[in-house]
């Protein structure tokens, strides 16, 4: 069940749940949602989805809504001060003690992830589902050593898993996995998304525990 909680970021409060894990816990993830001047919140489907998976395959789980969405203090600030929201987020988390902590997000919150992710020594592993790759450079990603998942719909008009394979695909530990027949929401295939979200996860998260993380 969610359980609704103020996190404080710099800007204030942010709105946020939290998914507790079932059975035992492997470690701890974000969920960050989709582009907020575009109608993105905690609340979207392929979020509240993810959520749903991560916490059953034993994670803690924090989404919550960026700056500016719905009661959440402050205003949209181009993907800047959202990153230091996202942070707010992992700080939860660490002080929770869940650890290791999977960074992950959609389109928008997907992007946040890989940026705050990518270098923030909590995070062991990396998911961006429905990476935007034709509004957003990756080159940032070149130097990732992390383990990166892209969970991409056939026909995301943001950008087709081609694309992605084309542009990731040198990554040390890069995997795609590609949904069938859907766009950029995952129409009807949610589930399957978030099941491979989950499973990623999982397997990430307990290397990383064996390695003393």
């Amino acid at each position: 069940m969610s359980r609704g909680f103020d996190l404080i970021g710099p800007a204030g409060r942010l709105e946020a749940l939290s998914e507790a894990p079932v059975g035992e816990r492997v470690g701890g993830a974000v969920v960050g949602h989709p582009h907020p001047l575009r109608g993105g919140t905690m609340h979207t489907t392929i979020v509240y989805r993810s959520a749903k998976a991560l916490a059953a395959a034993g994670f803690e789980v924090v989404r919550f809504n960026f700056r500016g969405v719905g009661s959440s203090a402050g205003v949209h600030d181009e993907g800047r001060g959202e990153q230091d929201d996202y942070r707010a987020a992992l700080d939860h988390l660490e002080a929770s003690g869940a650890r290791p902590v999977v960074a992950c997000g959609f389109s928008f919150g997907g992007v946040m992830a890989l940026r705050v992710g990518l270098s923030d020594t909590r995070v062991c592993a990396l998911v961006a589902i429905g990476l935007p790759l034709r509004i957003v450079d990756p080159s940032f990603l070149s130097e990732c050593r992390k383990p990166l998942l892209v969970v991409q719909g056939e026909d995301d008009p943001f950008g087709a898993p081609a694309e992605i394979e084309q542009k990731l695909g040198g990554l040390i530990a890069f995997q795609l996995h590609t949904i069938a027949g859907v766009g950029h929401f995952f129409e009807g295939k949610a589930t399957d998304a978030a099941a491979a979200v989950a499973e990623f996860s999982r397997r990430h998260a307990l290397a990383a525990a064996g390695s003393g993380q």
